[in-house]
């Protein structure tokens, strides 16, 4: 499913060098995502204030569009006095990541984070890749320091990563996505941590050395990375990316997406008592937030694949407002709900399939997946298993069905569907074509659309198929498996139905699962 970038082509690639005071370019954002027009992408947001302005740190995404992994070598500063005005200074590069840690290999810059130490000074927390090193799994925290977020950045441990999996103990952890927090008197605290493993430990006054041993958090259910530490009037929060997984689940019903949940305490290292889910999946498949307080307003910037061109590995920052409950005890953050910048008004189009809730036989849909897939409008050259409806679960049955259904019946004469696999046709094994298919529609019990033009079954390509108009609520589309001595399961990347006359599309209305008649 991954097309990854070998090293060589990864450094190939044209970051920018290190510039000794990177120049601001002005902008003005109409709303999110704040970069919205696809020449830079920006992701794994940390904000913070600095000096009566509020700074956006983020990494940037430079992988091509039909590549799916993490190509990232430098990291940039959104700046602004009011995030209202949409008036905005973007730093493009303010480092890179082996030009600012000379241990370190070059574009793997991840998610970074800025705070003021004691010392009145600015500390960037970093996770990058160690060049030289016997570990397992090479990625390191460095920390850099400087006197203005826009550097010059230094490495304030020329000695190498103050985490690893070397230190400050041993470990077989990914060691990437930092947090701090500088409490209110002057201790230090780090957390880190992914695929599960969330770790935390207090650094000396120095902001660089360990003081302790860590401590592994465990009570925070669904964490799967992206921790973001933080303090409210006394209490602690820990937002994470959670990827509790299925069909009734508050965060996510597909493993591939993550939401952005939380927990509290009462001191800096724990216990954590999980609180709930304040941003539900977003547009990109990963989920990655940072929380601020500024003139007064919380805010909750993370990142999603809405810009121009954009995918799950081509983000771009947004910035929505928090609010509070300040009822309960804790403080509960309420659902922030996320907001667009002004969009086109939508073009007549043939395809009704936005209007009508789809089904599908296999429900519930195994946890790779996601049904909202089949008509979501978007179309992927490499597209990941949630970009997809897909059956396969490892016992595939011969024969499986999708659906639409609408509140109020619909005329329909042509269905366009895209099919996806990992293997060919005639495969009885992973996700392969299928053998053949056919369209049915619901009137008094489901009948095969008249006078059908043909069912193809190529992949990525839509295959279009004509027939003479009907009038019903339901439209399912049988498949059947690829076979080999076993069946093969299906995946559709997007199903479109056509009406004989181009309107403006309207989204799903409610009664799409109450029956056909």
């Amino acid at each position: 499913m991954k097309h990854l970038l070998s090293g060589a082509a990864l450094a190939a690639l044209p970051f920018a060098a290190l510039a000794d005071t990177p120049k601001g370019e002005p902008i003005h954002s109409t709303g999110n995502p704040i970069l919205a027009d696809g020449r830079y992408y920006s992701t794994d947001p940390a904000p913070v204030v600095i000096d009566g302005k509020l700074w956006i740190l983020a990494g940037r995404d430079a992988a091509p569009p039909d590549v799916n992994d993490f190509v990232m070598g430098e990291w940039q500063l959104l700046e602004t006095a009011d995030p209202a005005s949409g008036k905005w200074t973007h730093y493009p590069t303010i480092a890179t990541s082996n030009q600012l840690f000379k241990w370190a290999e070059p574009n793997r810059a991840y998610a970074a984070q800025i705070v003021k130490g004691a010392d009145k000074r600015l500390y960037m927390y970093a996770p990058v890749m160690e060049a030289d090193s016997p570990a397992k799994d090479r990625f390191s925290i460095g920390v850099a320091v400087a006197d203005s977020p826009t550097g010059p950045w230094v490495d304030a441990h020329p000695a190498g990563p103050i985490v690893s999996q070397r230190t400050p103990v041993p470990n077989e952890i990914q060691n990437i996505d930092p947090t701090v927090l500088v409490d209110d008197d002057g201790r230090v605290f780090l957390y880190w941590g992914t695929f599960g493993q969330l770790r935390g430990i207090e650094l000396e006054r120095d902001m660089v050395t360990p003081k302790g041993k860590p401590v592994s958090v465990t009570t925070l259910p669904g964490f799967f990375e992206a921790p973001w530490l933080m303090k409210r009037k006394g209490v602690y929060y820990m937002l994470y990316a959670g990827n509790r997984a299925g069909p009734t689940s508050e965060c996510t019903p597909a493993v591939y997406y993550a939401c952005i949940a939380y927990g509290t305490a009462t001191s800096p290292l724990g216990p954590w008592t999980y609180r709930g889910v304040v941003l539900k999946p977003v547009s990109s498949t990963t989920s990655h937030s940072g929380a601020v307080e500024f003139k007064g307003q919380w805010y909750l910037a993370y990142h999603t694949a809405d810009a121009a061109g954009g995918g799950h590995f081509r983000r771009s920052v947004a910035l929505d407002r928090i609010e509070w409950d300040d009822s309960v005890s804790p403080a509960r953050m309420r659902v922030v709900t996320p907001t667009r910048s002004p969009q086109p008004a939508p073009k007549p189009t043939r395809n009704i399939a936005a209007a009508a809730v789809p089904s599908a036989s296999n429900e519930p849909i195994p946890l790779q997946y996601w049904i909202r897939a089949l008509n979501d409008g978007k179309v992927r050259g490499a597209p990941l298993p949630p970009d997809l409806w897909g059956s396969w679960t490892g016992n595939n049955p011969p024969q499986q069905w999708i659906e639409y259904r609408w509140a109020k019946p619909v005329t329909v004469n042509g269905s366009r569907i895209m099919f996806w696999g990992d293997q060919p046709a005639g495969s009885g094994v992973g996700v392969a074509p299928p053998a053949r298919w056919r369209l049915e529609y619901w009137h008094k019990g489901w009948k095969p659309v008249p006078k059908a033009s043909g069912y193809g079954t190529a992949p990525n390509v839509f295959q279009e198929t004509r027939f003479a108009p009907v009038t019903t609520r339901c439209l399912r589309a049988t498949f059947d498996a690829s076979h080999a001595g076993s069946y093969a399961g299906v995946a559709v990347q997007e199903w479109e139905v056509l009406a004989p006359v181009a309107r403006v599309p309207v989204p799903a209305q409610g009664g799409g699962k109450a029956g056909c008649d």
